[in-house]
């Protein structure tokens, strides 16, 4: 094999979310041969100090307190942004304006609108993109994904979906995910999740009926004007129903992103808790668990050489980055295995239909629009 081309990625953002774009950029580099490359160039952030440990820790060359600074690098093909929700919008725009691929973390905007745009602006760039909805990249729910297509559950009848965490429990002071502009809740924070996988592994959904609740409405500094729970009645396209509930007050549980599915002729079922797991009924009352950690199943091949040593969360990025620095290098397409910027928005369309149902306390249409020419 030829050296490697390298493409050279600039990175908004120096918290959580960035060091798990960063642990991924680094196991992408080393995992397998590739053709092309990450380079860490440049992080961007608000906090100096946590740039300069950024750039110790993983090894970026350069660090900045201004985005717009990467944009003009022309060492800086690809930018990844990792920044609060209200600042998904305006440097992702200006991204693919500039001719750099982009992936942006989900949700892709603070609502539909925000999102059409970007999806418009990446597509008139001529960019990859992608929206960060790592679950797809879980190798059990990629199993469930093939398994579906292939028919092996048959006709799917019911979608039930739920992610619990305990975070809005703790002790602390007022952040952005509090603030109604800048983050979307319980609803826009984990229901995204939850609404990619059923438009993933389901179909389109064409409307929701919907309802919310703060427990938490004030903590030090202010009033919290998002909300902390949610549960959705969910209607698709192929005529399937589903529910789906969101919380950041499910005391005891860490985190929980969990799904089943109903088909005429079985059942599969996934949960966070157990990544490498996927439940398989049959109709006949037959139950089997696949681990999924075999050579043959999806994404195993970047990892170990023998079946049963297990992946966890963080990998999940891994995969994503390897899918997505192989569609720049032309080797397929990144859907509809990724999130491109259309899901990115349709998720959008979504959560703003729930958002509405909530407000109205009444069932709600999904439409969707088209790119303008």
């Amino acid at each position: 094999m030829s050296a490697p081309e390298t493409l050279g990625v600039g990175l908004l953002g120096s918290g959580f979310m960035a060091k798990a774009h960063a642990k991924a950029l680094l196991d992408a580099a080393m995992l397998r041969e590739r053709e092309l490359r990450p380079a860490l160039v440049s992080i961007a952030g608000r906090n100096e100090t946590a740039l300069a440990q950024a750039c110790d820790l993983y090894g970026w060359q350069k660090r900045t307190l201004d985005w717009r600074e990467q944009l003009g690098d022309p060492h800086v093909e690809l930018f990844i942004n990792t920044a609060p929700n209200a600042l998904h919008a305006e440097p992702t725009i200006a991204a693919a304006d500039a001719g750099k691929h982009v992936l942006c973390e989900k949700p892709l905007a603070t609502d539909a609108e925000q999102a059409y745009a970007m999806w418009q602006a990446a597509e008139s760039a001529g960019v990859v993109h992608t929206c960060g909805f790592n679950f797809r990249f879980t190798p059990a729910v990629r199993l469930a994904y093939e398994m579906i297509k292939a028919g092996e559950i048959g006709q799917i009848i019911h979608f039930r979906a739920q992610f619990l965490v305990s975070s809005a429990l703790e002790e602390r002071g007022l952040t952005w995910r509090d603030r109604g502009v800048e983050a979307g809740g319980a609803i826009g924070d984990l229901g995204s999740h939850l609404v990619d996988l059923a438009r993933f592994l389901v179909g389109e959904p064409t409307a929701v009926t919907a309802s919310s609740r703060t427990l938490i409405a004030e903590r030090a500094a202010g009033r919290v004007e998002v909300d902390d729970a949610f549960g959705a009645l969910i209607e698709f396209a192929t005529g399937a129903g589903g529910t789906m509930e969101a919380s950041r007050i499910a005391g005891g549980i860490g985190s929980r992103c969990a799904f089943e599915i109903d088909g005429t002729e079985g059942t599969l079922g996934f949960t966070s808790e157990h990544i490498n797991d996927l439940l398989h009924t049959t109709r006949d009352n037959a139950i089997k668990t696949i681990r999924v950690t075999g050579e043959g199943h999806p994404y195993m091949q970047l990892w170990w050489p023998h079946p049963g040593h297990e992946i966890g969360w963080g990998d999940t990025f891994t995969h994503q980055i390897d899918h997505l620095l192989d569609t720049i290098a032309g080797h397929h397409s990144l859907t509809p295995l990724g999130a491109d910027f259309q899901d990115g928005y349709r998720c959008a369309e979504i959560c703003d239909a729930i958002q509405r149902s909530v407000a109205t306390r009444e069932r709600e249409q999904i439409t969707y629009l088209t790119l303008r020419p």
